[in-house]
């Protein structure tokens, strides 16, 4: 296949995806109606996912958990990559509106934060599919808005506002990634880890060794997502007011 062929190909199965996430080919209003929805066949490939991770998700094994066979899923869905965009999607779901009292531009990134955090926690897998150029649904979309949003009145340029909210999407996705490998404690894993080769070893590594029986005595294990936001929202803040922004 020619370079200009791959492109072209590329560029169908964007467009397949996109229809399919933005609705832009509605069922046809005459003719019997549609046995599944696409709803329904991204809930079901979310079930897998969170289940047995994002490789047991097949377009044969959504079909047959939904009663039907892989011909027929493939009248709803072209491929899994589509599948997959649909499930980021609908597992994302539309943000909430922040809480009532929530002021200001560090707050409210703070909770857009914590809840992205608390998504991902709840749906490993899509820390795997949300990586790469790929095409984002409205609920995603959506997400991303309220980050920028949530800048307005800081006097920061559109690209800084993506920047924060491209920076604070890659922290919460880093730290998410090692509590879920960790059991929810990446630090004290890590401590159990160490700590073996510290026992024998603590002379050659004199920083590391002062630094964990310092974290051993004060506590505060496993706060990375809290301190990471707090430092990354610091420096904004910091950026903004030398900018002559909105400090908070």
């Amino acid at each position: 296949m020619t370079g200009a062929e791959d492109a072209g190909a590329g560029g169908d199965a964007l467009a397949a995806a996109l229809g399919l996430l933005w609705d832009e080919h509605p069922a046809p209003r005459r003719g019997p109606k549609p046995a599944l929805t696409l709803g329904a066949i991204a809930r079901e490939g979310i079930r897998l996912a969170d289940a047995d991770g994002l490789a047991a998700v097949t377009m044969q094994g959504v079909a047959a958990a939904l009663g039907y066979t892989k011909m027929a899923l493939y009248r709803y869905v072209p491929g899994k990559d589509e599948l997959v965009a649909l499930m980021i999607d609908h597992g994302l779901g539309t943000p909430p509106p922040f809480d009532a009292g929530t002021e200001g531009w560090r707050a409210k990134l703070e909770l857009w934060a914590v809840r992205l955090s608390v998504l991902f926690a709840a749906h490993p897998w899509a820390l795997e599919a949300t990586t790469g150029i790929r095409p984002l649904g409205p609920n995603e979309l959506a997400w991303l808005e309220q980050a920028v949003e949530a800048l307005a009145g800081t006097g920061m340029p559109g690209a800084e506002k993506f920047d924060v909210a491209a920076t604070l999407a890659g922290h919460v996705r880093a730290t998410t990634q090692q509590s879920v490998t960790a059991n929810g404690e990446p630090e004290r894993a890590l401590e159990a880890v160490i700590g073996r080769v510290m026992g024998t070893h603590r002379d050659r590594y004199p920083a590391l060794s002062a630094a964990f029986a310092d974290m051993a005595a004060r506590g505060g294990q496993d706060q990375a997502l809290e301190f990471g936001l707090a430092r990354i929202l610091d420096g904004v803040g910091l950026h903004i007011a030398a900018s002559g922004g909105a400090a908070m």
